[in-house]
């Protein structure tokens, strides 16, 4: 293997605990992390996406992408679209080999495979269940095909070596692959590439760095220094730079990573959404479209402008979620009349951040409520993370790839807010079928996550076990099969500790009861055999609703599944 991207796949292996594995399915899982995060720009566990095990067919790793949202299961993928009004559809899949050299077979032999798993017909030759779950996910996505807005799925296949040149021969077979897929009808794009040891790297650099923006602004001024801002600017910007040059991923999908420090998401086209909508679209009004509108507030932790060149990295969109989605959806229409006002904010501050972000988000219908919790108790989250003794030391993430650069932090131990939300939900909130449906999860239990007067040892608690389960999964001392039930074991040995006692509302009995699950959840030992006592159990529950014809990352999300699995742990 060249000796940079050796190097490369062992720090890999470091960062995401996976020493384990040896040299090709290492590389195989550093080409999909650099592949898939080319695509997808938050966090997300590469080896999971990895395939395992013989009769892949050539296909080493993929992943879908559901509206910007990265899945691997088919339940998740189902969902996803099932749940969603419109329908923006990327499947990624990756062959990845150490050769120091391409093979126009290896082209021609993954794409005739690929033809196969995408025709609705049975293969003819045996397959594994990580494939049947690729053409069960491909099946979710295209029982809901009336839902595509813009074109079909589009198909994304890379061929990754460490080989340094793609002969022309190889170029002619990946055209040739590109035609034949499209021959099947269901994509609308079909793009084959080879990545070369080159390529790879720069890939590799851009999945660990915070994410960067270049754009021009043309009239903006400088206002004077401020007490704990480094730099800020004021101006207008043409919204379809704006759209192209910030908003937009490699993929061409939104920034999602963006607007982790708004209140609230995306809400769709309530009233306010559809008039600034219709702003865009009126032949008088889009000009008049900077006054029309609050604009946009950017808050970034490095800023460098050179002359009407503007450098943003680390950066967040604080205020302004709404108008930003809506101008993404109206990219089409936009001219350079349509002008959008732009606050950037230069500051490393941590406190100054969060009081832009209260003061912007206060113009909106936003509760003085809902602006404590987001400035101080997630921020209080992280430092009580932070705060815990090395070997039970795991890091809550605010904000996406904020310990990207930062080499002392072993990433498996980086808990993002959907995963300690999901975790949270499973074993303190009753919800462990519910865990795949994250924003369903959120509005109904709004009031019920994250609230000021809750304690953090809860939330560390729940964040503990979700790196026990994953790292019992990653390790392979539980089956990979069983990932989609994850949160029920949480929740399960979360009744092995306290039975049905819930949380109680005294603070000290409360911290006492999760330091009762921490002892367990922190000794390898104790947990792995913990976790293997509920298997057999686990099991039977599984093979009894498989009868009747339930897969697995259906029936997890059933709440009479949830039921069995506590009713059973609780007999013990």
């Amino acid at each position: 293997m060249d000796i940079v991207i050796d190097s490369l796949v062992r720090q890999f292996q470091t960062d995401r605990d996976l020493v384990g594995l040896p040299q090709d399915e290492a590389f195989e899982a550093f080409a999909g992390f650099c592949v898939l995060s080319s695509f997808y720009e938050s966090d997300f566990s590469p080896d999971v996406f990895r395939m395992g095990g013989g009769n892949d067919l050539g296909i080493d790793v993929f992943g879908i992408l559901v509206n910007g949202e990265l899945l691997h299961d088919e339940a998740d993928v189902r969902a996803a679209t099932e749940q969603a009004r419109q329908l923006d559809v990327r499947i990624i899949v990756v062959q990845a080999k150490t050769s120091p050299k391409f093979e126009s077979k290896v082209i021609a032999d993954l794409a005739d495979n690929l033809a196969h798993v995408v025709d609705k017909a049975d293969l003819p030759y045996p397959a594994s269940t990580d494939v049947e779950n690729l053409r069960g996910c491909l099946r979710a996505v295209y029982a809901n095909i009336a839902k595509f807005s813009g074109g079909r799925p589009k198909l994304h296949v890379r061929y990754v070596t460490t080989g340094g040149q793609v002969a022309d021969m190889l170029r002619k077979k990946a055209a040739s692959a590109e035609r034949g897929l499209m021959r099947s009808g269901r994509f609308d794009v079909v793009d084959v590439h080879c990545v070369t040891r080159d390529e790879l790297r720069e890939l590799y650099k851009r999945a660990t760095q915070a994410v960067p923006a270049t754009f021009e602004m043309l009239k903006k001024l400088s206002p004077p220094t401020m007490p704990g801002v480094v730099q800020s600017l004021f101006g207008l910007l043409p919204a379809r730079e704006l759209v192209s040059r910030v908003l937009t991923d490699p993929a061409g999908n939104i920034r999602k990573a963006l607007f982790h420090e708004n209140v609230r998401d995306f809400q769709g086209y309530n009233g306010v959404n559809a008039q600034i909508r219709d702003a865009i679209r009126d032949p008088l009004q889009h000009r008049r479209f900077a006054v029309l509108n609050n604009g946009v507030t950017i808050v970034t932790r490095g800023l460098n402008v050179v002359g009407d060149e503007v450098h943003i990295r680390d950066f967040q969109v604080v205020n302004g979620c709404q108008t930003c989605h809506v101008l993404f959806d109206e990219r089409d229409r936009l001219t350079d009349d349509v002008q959008v006002s732009v606050r950037i904010v230069h500051s490393e501050d941590e406190k100054v951040i969060a009081g832009i972000i209260a003061a912007t988000n206060r113009q909106t219908a936003v509760s003085e409520e809902e602006l404590s919790t987001r400035e101080d108790f997630h921020r209080r989250l992280e430092d009580w993370f932070a705060a815990q003794p090395a070997p039970r030391r795991l890091w809550y993430e605010r904000r996406s790839k904020q310990y990207a650069t930062r080499n002392e932090v072993e990433k498996t131990r980086v808990v993002n807010r959907s995963q300690l939300t999901r975790a949270y939900a499973a074993m303190f909130l009753g919800e462990p079928a519910a865990a795949g449906h994250y924003r369903d999860l959120t509005q109904r239990h709004r009031d019920a996550l994250f609230q000021q007067d809750h304690l953090p040892d809860a939330y560390y608690a729940a964040a503990a076990a979700h790196y026990r389960l994953e790292w019992l999964l990653r390790t392979r001392r539980i089956r990979a099969t069983l990932r989609p039930a994850r949160y029920h074991l949480m929740a399960a040995m979360r009744w092995q500790v306290l039975g049905t006692e819930r949380l109680t509302g005294n603070p000290r009995r409360a911290s006492e009861q999760c330091r009762r699950l921490l002892d367990l959840v922190w000794d390898p030992s104790a947990s792995e055999q913990a976790v293997l006592k509920l298997l057999p159990t686990l099991g039977g529950i599984i093979d009894a609703e498989q009868q009747s014809g339930v897969p697995l990352g259906q029936m997890v999300r059933n709440r009479r599944f949830a039921d069995a699995v506590r009713a059973a742990v609780l007999r013990g």
